[in-house]
């Protein structure tokens, strides 16, 4: 080996094949960018560079190979969102709901809970779609999208807080923007990065139309209340 080549140990398989690796305090975290590797038996052997980075490693499927995952925020857009029927997104943390309805002007000029940045980020897998995280103002505080499981089940929550600049690796706050079909270009539909084919979409509940995280059943599948535009 020459000076550059280090023998690291795999030591922990997360969900989605997430190969995650210990340094020499025993942190589950690989200093350096990944350039080449080789699976051994019971060893992972890596070729690193000198640059420091954070990442974990995804095996995205058993034929190809892993992967590094990193993301860093380059720009933010401020936009509101709308769903098929052209109703708004409206963020209501005090009934802990988001919900698309009908809108006037005048609350659109108010803005409370509905005028969304949309946070893009860089990616070292852009193959996945445009990495984006959502954060709205309500009144004088901040909340962020996220996914989360519940009972089992993947929902959508609005936290308090800010987005992060930087995520080292997998993350909560991260959807994949993605062109809804090939003939509605200026219309997207939102994968959670979490959980592959998981997609933002609205349930009708009553005279609700509720923000919710629906599963595509095949991968060509056109479903309405997933598309999402600006």
């Amino acid at each position: 080996m020459t000076d550059e080549d280090i023998l690291v140990c795999a030591v922990q398989l997360g969900e989605n094949f997430c190969l995650y690796f210990a340094d020499d305090d025993g942190k589950l975290k690989a200093h350096h960018l990944l350039t080449s590797f080789s699976i051994l038996p019971e060893l992972t052997y890596l070729r690193l560079l000198t640059q420091k980075c954070f990442m974990y490693l995804k095996r995205t499927s058993f034929q190809t190979g892993l992967e590094c995952d990193a993301f860093c925020k380059e720009k933010i857009l401020h936009r509101v969102l709308r769903n098929v029927n052209s109703q708004l997104l409206v963020v209501r943390p005090d009934l802990n709901m988001a919900a698309f309805e009908d809108v006037t002007d005048q609350e659109i000029k108010s803005g409370n809970g509905m005028h969304f940045n949309i946070h893009y980020y860089k990616t070292t897998t852009p193959s996945a779609g445009m990495p984006v995280a959502f954060s709205v103002q309500v009144e004088d505080k901040t909340y962020y999208m996220c996914c989360e499981k519940e009972c089992g089940k993947m929902i959508v929550r609005f936290r308090e807080g800010e987005v992060p600049k930087e995520i080292p690796g997998e993350s909560n706050v991260i959807f994949f923007k993605k062109t809804f079909t090939s003939c509605s270009s200026r219309a997207f539909k939102f994968e959670c990065s979490l959980e592959q084919g998981m997609f933002l979409a609205f349930e009708e509940e009553g005279c609700l139309r509720k923000l919710i995280l629906k599963k595509l059943s095949k991968e060509d599948e056109v479903d309405e209340t997933m598309k999402i535009s600006f």
